[in-house]
């Protein structure tokens, strides 16, 4: 594992360069915002992001899992599961609770304060995949820790979870046109662009709805999945009520978005937030 930040770094890197390039060669919507206003801030944010969790965190999370492998920490710790079922259920397992903990920041007012400045994107593209708010990012990372730790995750499980994480995210935020019919079958396996985007929709029951990034099966298990947007893929928009101004997509405002406005209509449970059932595939 002492490879293990330049697996990831390879991997982001060169997932998000052909995640580029697929865009301009068969996007799937035509951006009312170029690159050159949104990419800086995203891109940005990016750096801040990892520059926070190197400094806040001395261990990462394939380190607690090594830490709770000699220690004999978590779950995995009591069972005698062959190597491969073990790497396989804890990567399962770890999906599963990345999935909750994304319905956790649509749920809790004070932390879509935080996740909203990933929705506040004005356009869906690669980039958006990577734009979270660093709160968001170290809280995430103290949860990540603590699941991993209670799992007992193998080492090899969390690595190859980080990675696909990752290049998951940057595909799924994708602005890539995806045949139809591939598409359906696809979203059976992965969380797709089309899939995704409907959580990006600026309606509050859209929005709150395919929390999956990348197994798709939770949205279907627990009733959270909505196969299309209400106005269409070309038709809808895209971000929040809030922060509509492309000023917005400036560096310093995002960092600035968890402190200005209220937390709005879109927290899972308000009263005033619009609702209805998903669509089914």
């Amino acid at each position: 594992m002492q490879h293990e930040s330049l697996v990831r770094l390879g991997v982001f890197a060169s997932v998000l360069v052909v995640m580029a390039l697929a865009e301009l060669a068969a996007p799937r919507r035509r951006p009312a915002i170029g690159r050159t206003t949104r990419w800086p801030g995203n891109l940005g944010i990016v750096v801040i992001d990892s520059l926070v969790v190197r400094l806040l965190f001395p261990v990462t999370a394939v380190g607690v899992a090594v830490l709770a492998e000699e220690r004999g920490w978590g779950l995995f710790a009591t069972l005698a599961l062959p190597g491969w079922l073990a790497v396989l259920a804890a990567v399962v397992l770890l999906d599963l609770a990345i999935y909750l903990q994304h319905v956790l920041f649509h749920a809790v007012p004070a932390l879509w304060r935080l996740h909203r400045m990933h929705h506040a994107d004005l356009e869906f593209d690669t980039t958006t995949g990577i734009r979270f708010h660093p709160v968001e990012i170290a809280l995430s990372m103290v949860l990540k820790l603590a699941v991993v730790a209670a799992l007992g995750a193998p080492p090899l499980a969390v690595l190859l979870f980080e990675v696909v994480l990752n290049a998951s995210s940057l595909f799924n935020h994708g602005n890539v046109r995806i045949p139809a019919a591939l598409d359906r079958v696809l979203r059976w396996i992965v969380v797709t662009p089309d899939m995704h985007r409907v959580h990006h929709s600026v309606i509050p029951a859209e929005t709150n709805s395919n929390f999956g990034f990348n197994l798709p099966w939770w949205d279907r298990l627990f009733g959270t999945y909505r196969a299309q947007p209400r106005a269409g893929h070309d038709a809808m928009t895209i971000g929040i009520e809030q922060f509509r101004d492309p000023r917005e997509l400036r560096l310093d405002r995002m960092l600035l978005q968890p402190w200005r406005d209220d937390a709005g209509r879109y927290p899972i449970g308000r009263r005033d937030s619009e609702t209805g059932p998903g669509d089914t595939i």
